[in-house]
């Protein structure tokens, strides 16, 4: 009986292991895209380049994230079905975030956004596909004991 117990919990374990980042990370983007619009400069090109980097480094993040979840969900998988899956997830949640800030006051969802989202899952795909692989062995295991694909 025990066993069968410990059968049926594991997986879930698992799910939320590899999956639960994924939507950890999400629920942090939605929250930031909630807040009212902050500044950093007076100055429009330092407020413009300081948010649009944070919107590629999130979304390289959720990319990674997301690729690492799918990786381990489907690891006899191909490799580049599993980055270009992880790619459609990236790009559609960022067309939903700014389908959700046209509903937030001082914020305004831009078409232009997602594409600079998509800027950043891309340079982390052609990272773990080109730069990963010639990375220093250390680094090398570590995304690879992480789950990182590459």
């Amino acid at each position: 009986m025990e066993n069968a117990y410990r059968s049926t919990k594991a997986p879930k374990v698992t799910v939320l292991y590899w999956w639960g980042p994924v939507f950890l990370w999400m629920g942090i983007i939605f929250f930031l895209s909630s807040r009212h619009s902050v500044t950093v400069s007076p100055e429009y090109v330092w407020n413009f380049l300081f948010f649009k980097s944070l919107h590629v480094v999130e979304y390289a993040v959720l990319f990674t994230l997301t690729a690492r979840a799918l990786w381990r969900q489907n690891a006899k998988g191909d490799k580049a079905v599993v980055l270009r899956h992880a790619f459609i997830v990236t790009i559609l949640y960022a067309m939903t975030d700014e389908l959700h800030q046209q509903f937030v006051p001082s914020r305004q969802g831009q078409p232009r956004d997602v594409i600079i989202d998509g800027i950043g899952a891309g340079l982390i795909w052609y990272c773990l596909l080109t730069l990963l692989p010639k990375a220093p062995p250390k680094l090398r295991n570590w995304a690879k004991n992480s789950g990182i694909p590459f």
